[in-house]
């Protein structure tokens, strides 16, 4: 006999009582009401209590008002519990299919009419297009049924249940459930009515679902192919399909009479060209309208074609979530939300881990994204116990998971964007898994089936890995390659590689990162069985939360007093939560543009990398820049590209300036406006360098050193004991050696000891060998003073305590030209054991009487760029505040680097301060430069952007080197030949102040 308070919360069955068929989401004419709106809530801390509260005449006039759809941890201001951010690990502990007593649970009711003419209809269904994570239904104080499934759509029929005029419908919601344990991704758990509650009226003679699948025969001109299937009954024939763009009007007069229907003059639709076509199916009783495009999916040996040509998947993936609703759907932020997408060149969306609002497709399906959708399920945590006791392969949760897939396919059938059905993420492999597959192939025969956990490719048509680095994707996509792959026999690896290879997921976009954008994409151009991947991923998830000092900041996992939770991994995209882009989706942009262009001579070979489209729709427009300073402008004459050609045009001719560098700047852009993009939005650019050299000043060979106390001045130069004090007579101090960054997330993260760096420690992050070698501690012993008539020279040893390695820096500060030049010789002794994260030097600017604020510069921009993220980078002029410089990351670490520095001006509103020349070092290298109101130490401390107090200092660090960000919080350390060794580096600046 159990004795469990609530033993439905343990049923790991889908749902009970009087459960509705899974069916399409749909446009009817029939009559409905949304009862979204304000319900009456309560909020038990258990999953028992009396359920006299669903009774008809229950007073529920103490309860508070709770807005439907939301999650009532976001209301109330925590006055009903606050949000638990988990990854892999369950927030409870792992008992399958028991929770705890402790299981928040929330009691909603309202009142809703149903009009008189409503008893003429069929029957009357509630529709909850999603509640987490199990919900009771009663109408009129009669229990209904159940359901679990929280981003799955269920339907009930309650036509037994209500009457003409005023109805009460109660439901209760519990945050834990048997289903929570398939329902494990990484992300917050909200519990709550969060979609939409809809009463409908079904009809006599109305349609139950359709499903319009609309193929391309795209060997045969322009042909379409329509196959129907109706669900009705016989009496409702008729039926009526209509197209009136093509002069469709067909009529079924019965059941055995729907048959396919070729349909000329078609244009097919595609995630470039996502031509829809209005269509209706009719009953005497019920219109239904659906919006159709006419494409084909289709597997060829190892190639995914749609409209028989390859697919490139330069996608996201993405989770529902707004920093104050969460998972709650707003049709104007997810429009903005996939505009911004392609705007930014991405064309296609994984639905990580669970079916969207439905809403969501129909936007994908208008503005052209490949999709893959995602069905709600992942049982990550059970990895833990090395997949013990995982429902996947426990034959007693076979309908759970089946139930699971129906409702995704069926809801989302009829979307053209749809192009593979996902069975779910990280739920380890067994039986239930590979029954989900067999329905949906049985169902659904022309979209492949993909589950990156079926490694050894049993049941599912595409190859998927995660995060597999750059060589190990090489292998996989390498004809005549032999390797073993993950997990899998000789025999098993042949047969993955004889499919299309998809990366789910890669390059683990968490704060400043990732790195290698531009290396994935090379093999995907190389190896036609890679078609790309998603990035993990679109967006972070933080929630909007108040700091201590009363500022708004975006919360992460721990800072609502949870117990169990895994921290800011949370922040992982590539939007900031409150929708500011971070250079890593510019970078992306730019690795991923559609429109790639090959200099040779005085012309320029123009390739178009689209699917379908040809270049008709764009404008190329180039533009000479002097230093930055455009001189000359117009309009390149380039034929049309047809889909995967080429064409050639010739520049036009430069006049090319001795003193200064010249460059060539080519853009294609939309020619008039989209839905997503104004006339004249940036596609893809191109740089060529048409400079003439200019050789690097000599550096002046010196013989009369003599030793001093290195208090003299140098120009408008003065310095105290060798070190620089005073600049114009502002106080200016430096430069002192930097080698510390404040780690990024991929820093801080763990390396797994496989195919990271030679100098990793499996279990160790790179961040804690830095403080572990006292990088971020460094202590200078001055070892020199010697000067000239006008010359200072200085060598410092530098080092921390019990470290028994250092670097030697010699410091010569010179009269150069009338100007006041600086050349730091920084020389690593023997002994360092890891990689550094930066090579530079560091000034201090004191406020003073004018604080500098902003900075303009000549070289690489306008955004932050390190060593393996520079394609989004272009030579140019740039300005910006100090603020902008840096990225308001959601944990606060490295930011704001640009390389390849030519000149620097700090301002203070529109008065210069202090002007900056860097010089190449002898092998042509530039340094780069960083400006903050505090120093990577400070950074370093703070666990959130509010924690960062106020300066009255800016720091100014001149890099002769960065290390590079790689994607090791979730993927490849820093790749070798942009990972930091410890080595001699030479900076050179020539500097001067305003007058």
């Amino acid at each position: 006999m159990s004795t469990e308070l609530s033993p439905h919360v343990s049923d790991i069955s889908p749902g009970r009582g009087a459960l509705r068929p899974a069916r399409s989401w749909l446009r009817s004419d029939a009559p409905s009401r949304s009862l979204n709106g304000p319900w009456r809530f309560r909020l038990s801390p258990t999953a028992s209590g009396p359920e006299d509260f669903a009774a008809d005449g229950f007073d529920d006039h103490g309860w508070d008002s709770i807005p439907v759809p939301s999650h009532w941890v976001l209301e109330g201001d925590g006055a009903y519990g606050r949000p638990i951010y988990t990854n892999i690990q369950f927030p409870f502990p792992i008992d399958p299919p028991h929770v705890p007593d402790e299981n928040p649970t929330g009691d909603y009711r309202r009142h809703f009419d149903v009009p008189a003419d409503w008893s003429d209809a069929e029957r009357v269904v509630l529709r909850f297009d999603g509640v987490e994570s199990l919900f009771r239904v009663w109408v009129n104080g009669s229990e209904i049924g159940s359901a679990s499934g929280s981003r799955l759509a269920h339907e009930f029929d309650v036509t037994s249940a209500v009457r003409t005029g005023d109805n009460v419908v109660a439901v209760r919601v519990h945050q834990w459930s048997a289903a929570s344990y398939v329902e494990d991704q990484d992300q917050w758990w909200l519990p709550g009515i969060f979609r939409d509650v809809t009463l409908v009226a079904r009809p006599v003679g109305g349609i139950e679902d359709v499903w319009l699948r609309t193929g391309f025969e795209h060997g045969a001109g322009r042909a379409g192919r329509v196959e129907a299937e109706i669900t009705a009954d016989a009496a409702a024939f008729p039926v009526t399909l209509r197209i009136p763009e093509l002069g469709v009007e067909h009529v079924w007069a019965t059941p055995a009479d729907v048959a396919p229907l070729d349909v000329a003059g078609v244009e097919p639709w595609s995630a470039e060209r996502p031509r829809l076509y209005d269509v209706t199916v009719s009953t005497a009783a019920e219109s239904i309208a659906l919006r159709v495009g006419f494409r084909t999916v289709e597997i060829r040996g190892d190639r995914f074609l749609v409209n028989g040509r390859r697919v490139v998947f330069h996608g996201v993936n993405r989770h529902e979530a707004h920093p104050e609703r969460g998972r709650v759907f707003d049709e104007e932020h997810a429009r903005e939300d996939l505009a911004r997408m392609k705007r930014f060149n991405v064309n296609a969306i994984r639905t990580s881990h669970y079916p969207p609002h439905p809403r969501l497709l129909d936007l994908a399906d208008e503005l052209g994204f490949w999709v893959v959708l995602e069905c709600d399920l992942e049982t990550h945590g059970f990895e833990k116990l090395d997949w013990t006791g995982n429902p996947s392969d426990d034959p007693a949760w076979r309908e759970a998971y089946l139930d699971r897939i129906r409702r995704t396919v069926e809801r989302d059938k009829n979307h053209p964007s749809i192009v593979i059905w996902s069975l779910g993420n990280e739920s380890g492999t067994g039986g239930n898994l590979a029954a989900m597959s067999a329905w949906v192939h049985a169902r659904d025969p022309e979209r492949p089936v993909h589950y990156e956990g079926d490694y050894t490719g049993e049941y599912t048509d595409i190859y998927s890995r995660m995060y597999s680095s750059v060589p190990e994707t090489e292998q996989i996509g390498a004809d005549g390659a032999r390797s073993a792959l993950l997990n899998c026999t000789p025999a098993q690896s042949a047969r993955q590689r004889t499919k299309p290879f998809l990366l789910c997921e890669y390059a683990h976009a968490m704060g400043n990162g990732p790195g290698a954008f531009d290396q994935y994409e090379a093999l995907v151009r190389r190896y036609p069985r890679l078609h790309g991947g998603f990035v993990w991923e679109w967006r972070d998830h933080g929630i909007l939360a108040t700091a201590p000092d009363g500022r708004d900041y975006h919360a992460y996992g721990g800072d609502f007093g949870e117990v169990v939770h895994d921290g800011n991994f949370v922040m992982d995209g590539m939007l900031l939560s409150d929708d500011v882009p971070t250079p890593s989706l510019h970078e992306f942009k730019a690795v991923v543009q559609p429109v790639e262009f090959t200099f040779d001579g005085e012309k320029v070979e123009v390739t178009s990398l689209r699917h379908t489209a040809d270049t008709s729709d764009l404008r190329f427009r180039w533009r000479f820049e002097h230093d930055g300073t455009p001189v000359a402008s117009g309009e390149l004459e380039v034929p049309v590209v047809a889909a995967g050609e080429s064409a050639w045009a010739p520049l036009p001719p430069v006049a090319v300036v001795p003193d200064a560098e010249t460059w060539l700047t080519i853009d294609a852009t939309t020619a008039v406006t989209t839905s997503w993009a104004p006339a004249g939005h940036v596609i893809a650019t191109a740089q060529l360098d048409c400079s003439a050299r200019r050789p690097v000043p000599a550096v002046r060979s010196r013989d009369d050193w003599r030793p001093g106390d290195g208090n003299l001045s140098l120009g408008t130069a003065e310095f105290t004991g060798g070190s620089l004090s005073r600049l114009a007579g502002r106080e200016v101090t430096g430069p002192r050696l930097e080698l510390f960054r404040a780690p990024t997330d991929n820093d801080e993260s763990p390396s797994d000891g496989v195919e990271d760096s030679d100098d990793s420690i499996a279990g160790v992050s790179s961040a804690d060998l830095w403080r572990r070698d006292g990088l971020d501690r460094l202590t200078t012993r001055r070892v020199l003073v010697e000067h000239t008539t006008d010359a200072l020279r200085t060598l410092d040893r530098v080092s921390a305590a019990n470290s028994v390695s250092w670097v030697m820096v010699e410091s010569v500060w010179s009269v150069e030209d009338a100007e006041l030049e600086l050349r730091v010789e920084i020389e690593p002794s023997r002994g360092w054991r890891t990689v550094w994260p930066r090579i530079g030097i560091r000034f201090e600017l004191p406020d003073g009487t004018a604080a500098v604020d902003g900075a303009t510069w000549f070289g690489l921009g306008p955004l932050e760029s390190y060593p393996d993220s520079l394609r989004a980078a272009r030579t140019g002029r740039f300005s910006s505040t100090i603020g902008d410089l840096s990225v308001d990351y959601a944990r606060p670490q490295e930011t704001g680097h640009r390389s390849e520095l030519r000149r620097l001006t700090l301002v203070s509103g529109d008065a210069e301060v202090l002007r900056v020349e860097a010089l190449p070092d002898a092998r042509g290298r530039r340094p780069g430069f960083t400006l903050s109101r505090h120093t990577p130490q400070q950074i370093a401390l703070a666990q959130h952007p509010f924690e960062l107090g106020e300066s009255t200092t800016s720091h100014l660090i001149i890099d002769a080197a960065q290390h590079g960000l790689g994607s090791r919080t979730c993927g490849p350390d820093v790749w070798p030949e942009f990972a930091l060794r410890p080595e001699a580096r030479t900076i050179r600046l020539r500097i001067s102040t305003a007058g």
